[in-house]
């Protein structure tokens, strides 16, 4: 028996199409092609076939017992293509993936969200792990890594997901039986609460430091308060009423959005720093990685346009 060619091949889809609509018009419409070609290639298909596929009447198509068959036929063997397909790339997207992460993103910003990562896809089983960034990032350790740019990452990519603003934040409580709170001169009336780990390198008071600087405001001791370790323990001393805390706009929103604190001075600054995706060049050729790679740039853009 003669094996099929890819001419025979693509009068079968046209057919299949054709035999759906029972109309050469709307089957060129979905097709994008002229009505004429369709049943040109129909014409074609039933010469090398030796038999016809449908009756034409003056306005409508019909099947013949033969199109009937090949009809039934051609479309089980799409369906089978289709679902085979949908089972490939289901494939695809499971498998485990290496997710590292800064603590404070991994726990302010990106757990609220892994829900919906978890909906998108269901069989990638995410390991995730919590690392300071002082502590290198080596490829073949991760497939992807969330972590505060500086700038620095030999042999690696990079994808900017924010950039980083900082300012104080207090509790409601706090401003009760102490001086107002209006200007940045007026922290000399408060406590100070101070996240030792703020950035690569840091000091213990370079978070306070630096935004003073930038505020052009001289004058007041940032070396008092109390000192943490970790950026979401400064801000839970801050909620329970301890001082005036510098926070980081994406890692904060909640908690501005309830009123457990407020953002005194109404002045952010702008580090020169950002939240990046870090990764080995070619990571991304994998689907499952260039998939968790564009989600999480997606859910970026989403914060982006809501704070806008």
């Amino acid at each position: 028996m003669q094996r099929l060619n890819a001419t025979t091949y693509a009068g079968l889809h046209i057919f299949a199409i054709a035999a759906e609509e029972l109309s050469f018009t709307r089957a060129a419409a979905r097709l994008s092609v002229t009505t004429g070609a369709v049943s040109q290639q129909i014409k074609q298909l039933e010469e090398r076939l030796g038999f016809r596929l449908f009756r034409r009447h003056p306005r409508r198509l019909e099947l013949t017992a033969e199109g009937k068959r090949l009809a039934a036929t051609v479309s089980g063997a799409y369906t089978e293509v289709d679902d085979e397909i949908r089972r490939l790339s289901h494939g695809l997207m499971s498998g485990e993936l290496r997710l590292r992460s800064v603590p404070s993103f991994l726990s302010k910003w990106l757990m609220p969200r892994l829900p919906r990562l978890q909906a998108r896809f269901p069989d990638i089983a995410l390991h995730l792990r919590a690392e300071d960034s002082d502590r290198a990032l080596i490829e073949g350790e991760f497939d992807l890594a969330l972590d505060l740019n500086d700038g620095h990452y030999p042999g690696l990519r990079t994808s900017a997901l924010f950039e980083e603003e900082i300012f104080p934040v207090c509790a409601p409580q706090l401003l009760k039986r102490r001086p107002a709170l209006y200007e940045a001169s007026d922290l000399a009336y408060y406590p100070l609460l101070h996240d030792v780990t703020a950035w690569r390198g840091s000091g213990e008071h370079a978070e306070w430091e630096y935004y003073l600087r930038a505020i052009g405001t001289n004058g007041i001791n940032v070396r008092r308060g109390y000192t943490f370790n970790r950026n979401s323990l400064t801000i839970e001393a801050a909620i329970r009423g301890m001082g005036v805390a510098i926070a980081r706009r994406t890692l904060i929103t909640d908690e501005l959005a309830s009123g457990r604190l407020i953002m005194p001075l109404k002045r952010a600054v702008a580090t020169g720093k950002r939240y990046v995706i870090v990764h080995a060049p070619g990571a991304l050729d994998d689907p499952r990685v260039r998939a968790l790679h564009d989600w999480l740039l997606e859910e970026a853009q989403r914060d982006s346009e809501s704070l806008a």
